[in-house]
């Protein structure tokens, strides 16, 4: 059994704990397991087999999880999943999907009425039969019927960032035949969009049967769906399809821009090629003769195949028909790439529920060439995050302070916090202690139910406080998991831009928030947006890319970004010098 075999496996177990109202510990365990082999580079299989390595020194594998690990690899099965699986349909494990139901209820409802899936759910919904059970009522009715079309969608799409995991290994294993000349992932995953549905893999090469056969080994294969002279389907172990399309490399730049899209930027250009007389698909450019017969006119590259329209190349995360083609027209603007990026001003160490200390953070910071970075752990609203009271807070910025001097030419620490805006409003912390920091971000993590004008009045409070400069994961969402409260964000940039503060694209691949349309709308107001990690552990600094292709989506430039700046420029334009 192969690493993405076990972790999914730990993550199915997760899911039928969670059902099952066990230990939230317990459930928090199975799942970072989950993604600490899922991203291993050397199989769980191999460390079992070498003497001088042990599961345990893997981060969050203690003795029993490494005992079910090795009864996974020498037996395909675990025990407690299999019993579990008796008690429980897999069906009904969408239900955790919906927004603000929880496992508790969702339980209920499967033995209660008989629920197995989100279509039965939705039809008793629409029954009004959920309402009737003990603890739930009208209101509870709606919100799990509003959240059942979003949890259906998580089934089927899964992050950017995991999907990117899967496209490098899959990159890593194709790459190997002989015979590849040309190898590219297209789709959504390749315009960047949040969630990707399935992969497209486009590649010229001597031999298709070679490249078919290399990709039907490879490690997390499920089934074969189809396969044909110059086509595979295949799905891997955690549900999702590969699609590899084997070109003639006359047609390979015509096939890269077709099967990346989007659906909408496509029929854009095949309007444009009409006018022109032409025809454009998956094959090339042709020109359409007066009898009615085709003269190929490009294909090789995407480059050939916009010239030959009187079209530039254009950035595939652009590629929405939303501004693209009015930009073509004046030229594109050179997208923020991760490079650009000389800070990161929002994370979390283990003074509240980060994993590594802070001088560990500040270390892995400067190995990362930052300039400067702010640390911004919970304030003490967040209890279960053991957030810093006022006393802790001070101790901590002091410790920063005598730090400073061991740091010194290296990086720059900033005193921040990221402080809860309270369901009343107003901060969590008195200004007399926020003024004594460099960079307070302020977030919404309760009463995120409250009313529309409630919520946008507590961040626009919360804005104008002058000790804030930032707003961080401004509309609360989680991808596939809880959608963006209501919030006026129009009346929130409006009041950004008044009082000179920022707003924030947070690059935790679960969030994103806010998303490209949004940034996009910060943007062209002239509010500077910080793309910040939000990381509460060394390895979680690296998500940074994830935001930069939201960013790019956005059509954000170095310009657009705050911590592109240097710490002193950044406080210009805060107003603070």
């Amino acid at each position: 059994m192969n690493n993405a075999q076990i972790a999914a496996k730990f993550e199915m177990l997760a899911d039928l704990l969670e059902f099952q109202g066990a230990n939230s510990f317990r459930i928090r365990a199975y799942r970072n397991a989950a993604r600490t082999i899922e991203s291993l580079s050397q199989q769980i299989s191999a460390i079992i087999e070498d003497g001088s390595q042990k599961l345990t020194d893997l981060e969050g594998i203690g003795k029993d999880l490494a005992e079910k690990c090795q009864v996974l690899v020498e037996t395909g099965k675990l025990p407690q999943l299999e019993e579990l699986q008796k008690k429980i349909p897999q069906s009904v494990l969408a239900m955790l999907r919906i927004p603000g139901l929880g496992p508790k209820k969702a339980a209920v409802i499967y033995k209660e009425l008989g629920i197995a899936t989100l279509d039965e759910l939705k039809q008793a919904c629409i029954e009004e039969r959920v309402r009737a059970l003990k603890g739930f009522g009208a209101k509870t009715e709606q919100t799990i019927l509003n959240g059942i079309d979003l949890a259906a969608t998580a089934e089927d799409r899964v992050f950017w960032a995991r999907a990117d995991h899967l496209v490098q290994r899959l990159r890593k294993h194709l790459e190997s035949v002989d015979g590849v000349e040309q190898l590219s992932f297209a789709g959504s995953y390749r315009r960047g969009k949040e969630t990707v549905g399935d992969i497209d893999i486009l590649t010229v090469a001597d031999s298709p049967t070679a490249a078919m056969d290399r990709l039907g080994e490879f490690p997390d294969l499920d089934e074969v769906i189809a396969r044909g002279d110059t086509k595979m389907s295949i799905r891997l172990v955690n549900n999702m399809q590969v699609d590899l399309r084997v070109v003639p490399a006359k047609s390979y730049g015509a096939a890269l821009q077709y099967f990346t899209g989007s659906k909408e930027h496509n029929v854009k250009v095949r309007g444009i090629a009409k006018q022109l007389g032409m025809k454009i698909n998956e094959y090339g450019v042709f020109k359409i003769e007066e009898d009615g017969s085709e003269t190929y006119l490009a294909g090789e590259t995407e480059k050939d195949v916009y010239a030959a329209l009187d079209l530039p190349w254009f950035p595939p995360e652009l590629r929405e028909n939303r501004e693209e083609f009015k930009l073509a027209e004046t030229g594109f603007p050179e997208l923020i790439t991760v490079e650009d990026i000389v800070g990161d001003m929002h994370m979390h160490t283990d003074a509240t529920d980060g994993l590594n200390t802070l001088e560990e953070m500040i270390e892995a910071a400067i190995a990362k060439g930052y300039q400067y970075i702010a640390i911004t752990d919970h304030s003490k609203r967040v209890s279960m995050a053991n957030g810093l009271d006022a006393e802790r807070l001070l101790a901590q910025w002091k410790e920063i302070d005598k730090l400073r001097s061991k740091y010194e030419g290296k990086i720059e620490v900033l005193k921040g916090l990221e402080c809860d805006i309270l369901e009343q409003g107003g901060m969590d912390l008195p200004d007399e202690v926020l003024e004594q920091g460099d960079w307070i971000i302020a977030s919404v993590h309760y009463g995120q139910n409250q009313p529309k004008q409630q919520i946008t009045d507590r961040i626009i409070g919360a804005l104008e406080n002058p000790n804030i400069a930032i707003v961080a994961h401004p509309t609360g969402r989680l991808i596939n998991k809880r959608e963006a409260y209501e919030v006026d964000l129009e009346a929130v940039f409006q009041c950004a831009k008044e009082n000179r503060k920022f707003v924030e694209l947070n690059a935790n691949p679960a969030r994103l928030d806010l998303n490209d349309i949004q940034c996009h709308a910060a943007k062209l107001r002239g509010i500077p947006i910080g793309i910040n990690s939000d990381a509460h552990k060394i390895d979680g600094l690296d998500v940074m890319r994830y935001g930069m292709m939201q960013a790019r989506r956005a059509g954000l430039t170095k310009q657009d970004v705050v911590n592109t700046r240097p710490w002193k420029e950044i406080r210009k334009l805060l107003g603070r010098d």
